[in-house]
C-alpha cells in the first residue's frame, strides 16, 4: 500500500477535491464582488453579505460534519473491504441531520433580527441582513444534504463528482448574480443584494439535486432509509458531535472578529468581509491537499499500512506547502487588483489594503493546520481535533483578540488573533501525530 501513494494518485484526489472545496467560497466571493459594487447602498449591502455569510457559514459548518464523519467511516471500512457491510449508514445518518437543520432553520426564522444585532448590525446593515438572510437560509438545509453526498463520494475514494456538482453550482451562481442584482433591460428590475440571495439559494438547490442523482445512478448506496439502526450510527454520532463542538468553537473565533470588525464601523466590516472571503478561498484551495489526506488516511488506516500513513503524511503537506506559497505570490503580485474586485469604495479598500499583508503571510500556517486537520478527520481523531479547536480559540484566539482591541490595534488586532489561532492549531496536530502515529510504522 506504501508504493501507492504518488503524486499522480494524491492529485488524481486533490485537485478535483480543491475545485469542488472552493464551491461554498465561490458562491460568497460571487456575492461579496458583485454586492460591493452595487450603486446604491454598496457598502451597506457588503457589510450584510459579510455579516450573514459569516452567520450562515457557521451554521453549514457546526452540522455539516456529518459530512467528515461519514467519509472516515466509509473510507475506513473501504480500506478493510467490508464495504457492504455499511451501505445503510449513509441514509439514516444524512435523515438525521436534515431533520435536525429543518428544526434549526425554523427556530431562527423568529429571531433573525435579534441574531443580527448580536452581531453589531443596526439601521441599513441591519435591514438589509434581515433580507439577505430571509432567502439565502431556506439553501441552508439544501447545502448539508450536498455536504453530505459529498462525504459518502469521498469515502469511496472518489471526488470527481463532487466537483462536478460544485463547478455547475458556482458558475449558475456567477451567471444568475449578474442577471439578479443588476437586472435586465426590459425584462427584469434590479434586485440588488436580494437578487444575489436569490441566485445563491436557486444554486444550491440544483446542486443537491446533482448530487442525488449522480449518487442513485452512479453508487450502489441507497438513500432509501432502512431498519434497524446501523451499528456503527452510535459512533458517526459521537464523532459529529464532537466535530459539532469543534465547529462551534471555530465560528466563535469567526463571528467574534465579524461583532469587532463591525463595531469599528462600516469601511472596516467591508475590508474585513473581503479579507476573510479571500482567507476562506485560500483555505478550501489547499484543503484539496486536506481532502486526499483525509481519503487516503481513512483507508490506510483501515488497511493498517502506518508506514503508508506516514508518507502519505509527508507528501500532501509538501504538495500543500507549495500551494500556500504559489498563493502567497500571487497575493503580493496582484495586492492593488484583487482589492478592486470587490469594491469600488476608497475608504473600504485603503482599510483592506492595510492588512492584506497579514492574510498573504498566514497561509503556511494555514497549510499545517489545514493538512493535519483533513488528515485527522480521515483517522477519526475528532476527539482530539475537538480539543485542539477549543484550546487554540480559547486559550488563543480570543485573548489575542481583547488584548489587541485594548491597544487599539483595530483590524490589524483580529487578523493578528487569526494567526496565533492558526498556529496553534497546526502545532498541536503535528505533534500529536507524531507522538500517536509514527511509533507504529514498524507494526505489521
Amino acid at each position: 500500500m506504501s508504493n501507492t501513494i504518488t503524486f499522480k494518485k494524491i492529485n488524481n484526489l486533490a485537485i478535483p477535491a480543491i475545485i469542488a472545496g472552493i464551491a461554498e467560497p465561490i458562491l460568497s466571493i460571487t456575492d461579496t464582488a458583485i454586492v460591493g459594487n452595487i450603486d446604491v447602498d454598496g457598502i451597506e449591502s457588503l457589510a450584510a453579505a459579510g455579516i450573514v455569510g459569516s452567520f450562515l457559514s457557521m451554521l453549514i459548518w457546526v452540522l455539516g460534519q456529518t459530512r467528515s464523519a461519514i467519509s472516515a467511516i466509509i473510507s475506513q471500512y473501504l480500506g478493510a473491504g467490508k464495504i457492504d457491510e455499511v451501505k445503510t449508514l449513509p441514509a439514516q445518518a444524512i435523515f438525521l441531520n436534515i431533520s435536525l437543520s429543518i428544526l434549526i432553520l425554523l427556530s431562527t426564522v423568529f429571531i433573525i433580527p435579534d441574531i443580527f444585532r448580536l452581531l453589531n448590525a443596526s439601521g441599513k446593515i441591519l435591514d438589509l441582513c434581515i433580507s439577505y438572510y430571509a432567502i439565502r437560509v431556506w439553501g441552508f438545509p439544501l447545502t448539508l444534504f450536498t455536504f453530505a453526498i459529498m462525504g459518502i463520494f469521498r469515502g469511496l475514494q472518489n471526488t470527481f463528482y463532487p466537483m462536478l456538482i460544485a463547478i455547475v453550482g458556482a458558475l449558475l451562481n456567477v451567471v444568475l448574480d449578474f442577471i439578479f442584482v443588476y437586472g435586465v433591460d426590459g425584462l427584469l428590475e434590479p434586485m440588488y443584494l436580494e437578487g444575489a440571495a436569490w441566485a445563491s439559494l436557486i444554486a444550491q438547490g440544483v446542486m443537491a439535486i446533482m448530487a442525488f442523482v449522480l449518487l442513485i445512478t452512479k453508487t450502489s448506496i441507497s438513500l432509501k432509509l432502512r431498519f434497524p439502526l446501523h451499528p456503527e450510527l452510535g459512533r458517526l454520532v459521537v464523532m459529529s458531535l464532537n466535530l459539532f463542538v469543534r465547529a462551534i468553537a471555530l465560528n466563535t473565533a469567526l463571528i467574534l472578529a465579524v461583532r469587532e470588525a463591525t463595531a469599528l464601523g462600516d469601511n472596516y466590516i467591508g475590508a474585513h468581509t473581503i479579507a476573510i472571503n479571500l482567507w476562506l478561498f485560500s483555505a478550501f484551495f489547499i484543503d484539496g491537499y486536506s481532502a486526499a489526506g483525509n481519503i487516503m488516511g481513512g483507508r490506510l488506516l483501515g488497511s493498517k499500512d502506518y508506514n503508508g500513513l506516514y508518507i502519505l503524511s509527508k507528501k500532501i503537506l509538501r504538495y500543500g506547502l507549495i500551494v500556500s506559497l504559489v498563493l502567497m505570490v500571487l497575493g503580493f503580485v496582484f495586492y492593488q487588483p484583487i482589492g478592486t474586485i470587490f469594491s469600488n469604495d476608497e475608504p473600504v479598500l485603503n482599510t483592506f489594503y492595510s492588512i492584506f499583508f497579514i492574510v498573504i503571510l498566514g497561509q503556511p500556517f494555514n497549510t499545517i493546520a489545514f493538512i493535519y486537520d483533513g488528515l485527522f478527520k480521515g483517522l477519526g481523531e475528532m476527539k482530539y481535533l475537538r480539543n485542539t479547536l477549543l484550546t487554540a480559540t480559547f486559550i488563543g484566539f480570543i485573548p489575542a483578540l481583547f488584548i489587541a482591541k485594548y491597544f487599539e490595534l483595530k483590524l490589524y488586532g483580529i487578523w493578528i488573533a487569526f494567526t496565533i489561532w492558526m498556529c496553534i492549531r497546526g502545532g498541536a496536530l503535528v505533534l500529536e501525530f507524531r507522538r500517536k502515529y509514527l511509533p507504529l510504522r514498524n507494526i505489521d
